[in-house]
């Protein structure tokens, strides 16, 4: 198929404003392209400070931002407001679902960084009662849970039913990774501090909140020694840490470990992730194409054509493996970027799909789409230059004035590594509203531990406030 017609700047499209997608968008800002970036939300999410809003803490606009606004001066871009449901490799083209009036996207280059989804291993009924935290609508929902389950066990211990107070007590978060361990410390904080003396016939700090990792330790990616002091300080602010026995069963009246039955009205999962569908539609869309060709394709196509011939390949989690330079193999002008991109580091380990990573994902895509139109005009390239992933370390925070930071070999805990953590996300923020807002909330809950945004409302037609019966 041919590229764009001589003097028309090419056809750019990106799936997806997370941190991927708007990186790429904004790094090619005076680029020679036409961009259209495609998301079925309108805003762009800070992911990592995504459990502050599940517990409380920050509301919804604090870590989010609406991608008109922030792309408003970038005069190639037209954001459109819409969920992809088909990609058609031969003919270059997204499918646009009906919800943003349909049709279809024509492209030269195509970036797709449509992020990751939850990962039930298997039970996707566990769904239901264990909602996971990807988005903005999961956040309110967790929110929702949580502080109607304390509700729920004021009227039990005023009806007199213990047992039923005691379920309603009880909180149990489903894999210790960063996720996992924010948010089992920041809802022993709720429990301890929060709601200190605002309910008649409950102690809120009688909660019991337990978190459960089938593996041995809790922040596996740490190193052992950070490991063993995030486990100590989550057991300090009251949580029960279970490890080494995965979850079993989950339902509306709790969940089983082993052979042992767990009466638990709010479990929260975060332990699985798997790969946005879009993944699976580039495959298939390649196994119907077949490898790239015509007057588009310049230096290496040939090498394009035997890439082809071997299909793009997904991994278990159902991200795509991609070349190099995070091009498909045999479309070299469709990028896979940020957590659907299966790539690895020179020493053979997986980039982890964190938000640095995505960044630089989509750094990386605009640097070779930028030296591909400077030598080739619209023409594609399958010789782009290699990824190299940058790791600057990992952090995570447990709770009130708990943390641990692993900076290449330079590690931290407690209060310092506390500090650093709310100074590293703050900075990172997208407006200065944001990183105003939020550091104002911050300072008032560390001085009052209150938080600000325990507002419940709304609930959907499938979202139950009692156990299934």
């Amino acid at each position: 198929m041919a590229g764009p017609s001589r003097g028309s700047p090419a056809r750019l499209v990106v799936v997806g404003g997370g941190f991927a997608g708007l990186w790429a968008v904004r790094a090619l800002a005076h680029a020679p392209l036409a961009i259209t970036l495609v998301d079925r939300a309108n805003h762009h999410l800070f992911q990592p400070l995504l459990y502050q809003v599940a517990t409380a803490g920050l509301s919804a606009p604090d870590i989010a931002a609406p991608l008109r606004h922030i792309l408003r001066g970038q005069v190639n871009v037209d954001v459109r407001l819409a969920e992809v449901t088909g990609i058609d490799l031969a003919a270059r083209h997204v499918v646009l679902g009906a919800d943003g009036a349909g049709g279809t996207l024509a492209y030269d280059f195509l970036l797709v960084a449509s992020g990751a989804a939850h990962a039930y291993f298997g039970h996707d009924d566990w769904a239901r009662h264990a909602p996971g935290l990807k988005t903005l609508d999961d956040a309110l929902t967790i929110r929702r849970r949580v502080l109607t389950a304390f509700e729920r066990a004021e009227a039990a211990a005023a009806a007199g039913d213990a047992a039923e107070r005691d379920a309603w007590l009880h909180f149990a978060v489903v894999g210790a990774g960063p996720t996992g361990v924010e948010l089992a410390g920041t809802m022993a904080e709720i429990a301890h501090h929060t709601l200190k003396r605002e309910f008649r016939h409950i102690d809120p700090s009688r909660a019991r909140v337990r978190l459960l990792e089938a593996g041995p330790a809790v922040l596996a990616t740490f190193p052992p020694a950070l490991q063993a002091k995030a486990r100590a300080q989550l057991e300090r602010l009251g949580v029960e840490v279970v490890t080494g026995t995965p979850v079993a069963a989950i339902d509306g009246e709790g969940y089983r470990l082993g052979d042992e039955r767990h009466r638990c009205r709010t479990v929260l999962w975060a332990a699985g992730v798997a790969a946005s569908p879009l993944g699976r539609l580039l495959a298939e869309s390649a196994a119907r194409a077949g490898p790239a060709g015509g007057p588009a394709d310049v230096a290496g196509a040939s090498e394009a054509g035997e890439a082809g011939r071997d299909g793009i390949e997904l991994d278990r989690a159902g991200r795509v493996k991609v070349r190099p330079d995070l091009s498909l193999p045999g479309h070299p002008e469709v990028f896979v970027a940020g957590d659907l991109a299966a790539v690895s580091q020179p020493d053979g380990r997986p980039v982890p799909g964190i938000a640095p990573a995505a960044k630089q994902m989509g750094r990386h895509v605009a640097h070779v789409l930028r030296a591909r139109l400077a030598h080739g005009g619209g023409g594609t390239d399958a010789t782009g230059a290699p990824f190299r992933y940058r790791d600057y370390g990992n952090l995570a925070t447990i709770g009130r004035m708990a943390a641990v930071v692993d900076l290449r070999g330079f590690r931290l805990s407690g209060l310092v590594a506390w500090w650093f953590w709310l100074a590293a996300h703050v900075f990172f923020l997208i407006g200065f509203r944001n990183r105003l807002i939020v550091l104002v909330n911050w300072a008032w809950a560390y001085w009052t531990y209150q938080r600000h945004a325990r507002i419940v409302h709304g609930g959907g037609p499938g979202e139950r406030a009692t156990p299934d019966r």
